[in-house]
Order: C-alpha cells, then sequence, then structure tokens
C-alpha cells in the first residue's frame, strides 16, 4: 500500500501572537492520533481506516474529514502542526473560532475529494495530512496580510504574498509532473484553490459544493456498479462452464435469457480501438 502524503518540510518563519482554541485542539487531535498510530502500528494501521482511499472511501464514507488527522512520520506532523499554530492561529483571532473551522474543514475535506477523483483507479494509494487545509489557511494568511514579511528558510525576508504564489506554482507544476513522489501536489494546490472560492466568489462557491455532491453520487453509483458488473461476470463464467459440459441445449430458458442480457449489458462497457 502506498501513502501520499500532503506536506513536504516548508518552511515559514515569524512570531505569532497567539495560540487559539480551535488550533490548540486541532494540534492536540493530530498529535494524539500520530502517536495511537505509532503505538499501534504493529497490529493494526489506522491509515486503513481512516486515510483517505478509492478503494475504500465507500462504504467508509468518514474517509474525506478522518484523513486530515492521520499523519505518516514524525515530520510530516511536525511541520503541519508548526504552520497551523503559526499562520492558523493569527487567522483563527480575526474570523472567529466558527468561521475558522468552518474554512479548515472545506478545504481539507474539499482537497480531498480533488484527490479522490483523480485517483479512482488507483486503489492501492491511500491519502493522509492535513496540509490540504494547511495551505488553504496560507492562501488565506496571504489574501489578508500580502506584504507581511516572513523569512523563507529562517534566513531569507519575503513578502507574504510572493511566498503564496511561490507555492502555488511548485504544488501546480509538481501536480502536472509525473507521480513518483509520496507527496501529493494536487492536494495542496486544491487546498489553495478552493480556499480562494471559498473567500473570494461566494456565488461560485455554491456551484462548487454542488459539484462535489454531484461528484460524491456519481462515485458511489459507479462502485455499485461496478459490484453489479463483477457478479454479472461471475455468472456468465458458471453459465459458460455448464455449456462446455452440457451444451447450450444444457441451459434453461432462463439461463439462456439471463446469459444473454448479462452479455448485452456487459459489451456496452468494454472499451474498443
Amino acid at each position: 500500500m502506498r501513502y501520499q502524503f500532503q506536506s513536504e518540510q516548508g518552511n515559514h518563519s515569524f512570531s505569532p501572537r497567539y495560540f487559539t482554541d480551535a488550533v490548540k485542539t486541532l494540534v492536540i487531535i493530530n498529535l494524539v492520533l500520530f502517536f495511537l498510530r505509532y503505538i499501534a502500528l504493529n497490529q493494526f494501521d489506522l491509515a486503513q481506516v481512516f486515510g483517505l482511499s478509492s478503494k475504500s472511501a465507500w462504504p467508509m464514507i468518514w474517509q474525506p474529514l478522518t484523513y486530515m488527522f492521520i499523519h505518516g512520520g514524525i515530520w510530516h506532523v511536525v511541520i503541519n502542526m508548526f504552520v497551523l499554530w503559526m499562520f492558523g492561529s493569527e487567522m483563527e483571532a480575526i474570523w472567529g473560532r466558527k468561521f475558522f473551522l468552518k474554512y479548515y474543514f472545506v478545504t481539507g475535506i474539499g482537497s480531498g475529494l480533488v484527490w479522490l477523483l483523480f485517483n479512482l483507479d488507483n486503489p492501492y494509494s491511500v491519502l493522509i495530512g492535513a496540509s490540504g487545509a494547511i495551505y488553504g489557511i496560507l492562501l488565506a494568511f496571504g489574501l489578508m496580510f500580502p506584504n507581511r514579511e516572513i523569512l523563507l528558510y529562517f534566513l531569507f525576508p519575503i513578502k507574504v504574498k510572493y511566498f503564496v504564489v511561490l507555492l502555488g506554482a511548485v504544488a501546480f507544476f509538481s501536480s502536472m509532473g509525473a507521480q513518483t513522489s509520496n507527496i501529493s501536489h494536487l492536494t495542496h494546490l486544491s487546498g489553495m484553490a478552493i480556499g480562494y472560492v471559498y473567500l473570494k466568489s461566494p456565488w461560485k462557491w455554491k456551484f462548487l459544493k454542488l459539484w462535489i455532491r454531484n461528484q460524491a453520487i456519481n462515485f458511489q453509483h459507479g462502485k455499485k456498479e461496478k459490484i453489479k458488473k463483477v457478479k454479472m461476470k461471475k455468472n456468465i463464467d458458471q453459465l459458460l462452464d455448464k455449456i462446455n459440459e452440457f451444451g447450450y441445449d444444457g441451459l434453461s430458458e432462463e439461463e439462456k435469457e439471463e446469459l444473454f442480457r448479462a452479455s448485452k449489458i456487459l459489451s456496452k462497457g468494454e472499451n474498443r480501438d
């Protein structure tokens, strides 16, 4: 099973003035679950249940939410929580806890669903980490304080607006390349894009929510259809075995009708050159 993390060792430096309630709660939950996963790893991997995967997102419908609280290595969770504390605390102080949490989960869940849509045919990849929401927070911070300076690599001063543009460009071009890394740049980019739409274009957000809902329905329907076709193929195989043994006339009229109907349905889904 291949895990895709949502963060790499980002480099951000300035001194936050707050450690607000929602940020503190999120940090505690993430750290507790990280250590629980580490302790239980030899017996059971929490990522198999709480990570996001096209193989198990249905019926485990909680995964688009819970994957945000599962992390890979120690640096994965430390960097994510460090950035959440530095940038998220001030955003929560400005927005208030309710709006901050709403924005955090909208960008986190939304970016996870975007990743899921692009990985429907990749059941062995599992997405874990909070960086979709973290990148959404960084985008919001850039919009709120575009001319504030931070220290890149703790050494080089850079304005937040340029820093956010740089992050977005890296995520965009990385997501266009070959997916050989275990870092999901698509999720980074999605978190920023969803955050921008949510903050800047409220009327578009309604359509985005409708689109995500429709895609989720289509995904659920597709999974059911796939299971139905697998069962149908098994029935056809059994009927073909019976034909090999007794001949076509050995089938009952109901079996002949079932074979014809199933063959017709399955042939519609075949790809032809």
